[in-house]
């Protein structure tokens, strides 16, 4: 049987990785986990990502991101639109999360974004995850 919630077991991967220390985690690659690795990667909450071909679904290898005495930079992360309760928000209702420390990622109709580039475009879309 399929997984219903591929998205949020890709957060849960790294979730579970950061608190257990990993250098990396390997989760399956999707095109839209890849988008969120990229946009995690340029709000700077992981070192890399790099995306595996191993002739079937591929593998999408995440380089989590410490700090100084190997703190990690996530220190939480949490899905908000599930498969049975979708979030979506307009511009407007965009706010930042913890004062601006933490960042919305939101699907639009330009693609995955951070809530800064969301609402820089002028731009609305449904709510996946939050990070601080």
């Amino acid at each position: 049987m399929g997984m219903t919630d591929p998205m949020a077991d890709m957060l849960t991967r790294i979730r579970n990785g950061v608190k257990a220390r990993f250098e990396r985690v390997d989760i399956p690659a999707s095109n839209v986990k890849v988008e969120l690795a990229r946009v995690l990667k340029n709000e700077g909450y992981i070192k890399d990502y790099k995306l595996i071909k191993d002739g079937k679904q591929g593998i999408l290898q995440v380089s989590l991101k410490y700090g100084p005495s190997y703190a990690p930079v996530i220190l939480g992360i949490r899905r908000m639109s599930r498969p049975g309760r979708r979030v979506y928000l307009k511009r407007k209702d965009i706010r930042p999360i913890y004062n601006g420390l933490g960042t919305a990622i939101l699907t639009t109709s330009r693609g995955l974004m951070s809530d800064r580039e969301a609402r820089k475009n002028n731009l609305g879309g449904e709510y996946l995850c939050m990070v601080w």
